[in-house]
């Protein structure tokens, strides 16, 4: 199938998974789960004969360690090793590919120019970066889009990452910071959810009900932001009442640095993600 013209039918396409590892396997079961694709359309690989054998009895999917003999079947490739191991992958399946077929890369700091120069033609690259909450169906993942990559494949590709969470499209310039905020930021987010447990511990809760009810905060949280749209510092002075209690607690955190320190945590993320990029 020529992924130029995709559409809303895609019966006869084939996607495969080249490292179906953490992220890939989560991608892969989340096709399946939502029945966008069906087992016989996919295929994965993995490094071990042992583990392709029993992926491939879970999921009723062909799993094999062959790279190339994957690629060769596959309309769609999703790139799913080790940044590390992106060049020597592409290099791998190069006799598998064609200008029809559409590449998409996941892994962190990987620029398109170093894929598309590994395939050593003119073939559609997507670069996207999703975040470990997808495992829950709760990510976010930003796609960018290669030289010749067209609308209905960056449709594709935005379809296939709604399976595990929302999607944006950015600039490439912009993936970098993406990966210092999105990639990065559910770290973050825990340390703030487990200060606020063993703060709730520090004044006397329980540790379970402590986590419970900063965690479902956070989370309620989060929703009010995207589902009421309202910009966060608005729903903070809604919280925030005259000489009352939140307003004693922001004074603490803004005394304490929290926003800069958040703000530098993003920042120094970024940068490493630049650095990783350029090698």
């Amino acid at each position: 199938m020529n992924t130029a013209a995709l559409n809303q039918d895609l019966s006869q396409l084939r996607v495969a998974v080249l490292g179906a590892g953490k992220m890939g396997g989560i991608l892969l079961q989340a096709f399946l789960k939502q029945q966008i694709l069906s087992p016989d359309q996919l295929l994965a690989t993995v490094a071990h004969a042992d583990r392709a054998a029993a992926l491939s009895a879970q999921w009723g999917v062909e799993v094999s360690t062959d790279n190339l003999a994957i690629a060769q079947k596959a309309d769609v490739i999703l790139l799913g090793v080790k940044p590390f191991q992106i060049p020597d992958l592409v290099e791998q399946i190069r006799p598998a590919l064609t200008p029809e077929k559409l590449l998409i890369s996941f892994a962190a700091s990987v620029r398109i120019s170093a894929i598309e120069q590994a395939a050593g033609m003119d073939i559609a690259v997507i670069r996207s970066m999703p975040n470990t909450p997808s495992m829950l169906g709760a990510g976010i993942s930003a796609l960018c889009r290669g030289r010749f990559v067209n609308d209905a494949q960056m449709a594709f590709a935005s379809r296939i990452f709604e399976t595990v969470g929302r999607t944006v499209v950015v600039d490439e310039k912009h993936m970098d910071a993406v990966t210092g905020l999105s990639a990065s930021g559910p770290a973050f987010i825990y340390i703030i959810l487990e200060s606020l447990a063993e703060a709730g511990v520090k004044v006397g809760l329980p540790r379970d009900i402590a986590t419970l009810l900063a965690a479902q905060t956070t989370f309620g949280a989060a929703k009010m932001v995207l589902e009421t749209g309202y910009h966060p510092a608005l729903l903070k002075d809604a919280v925030t009442t005259p000489a009352g209690c939140t307003i004693d607690g922001i004074l603490e955190l803004e005394e304490g640095g929290l926003r800069v320190t958040l703000i530098k945590a993003v920042m120094r993320a970024t940068q490493r993600a630049k650095e990783l990029a350029a090698g």
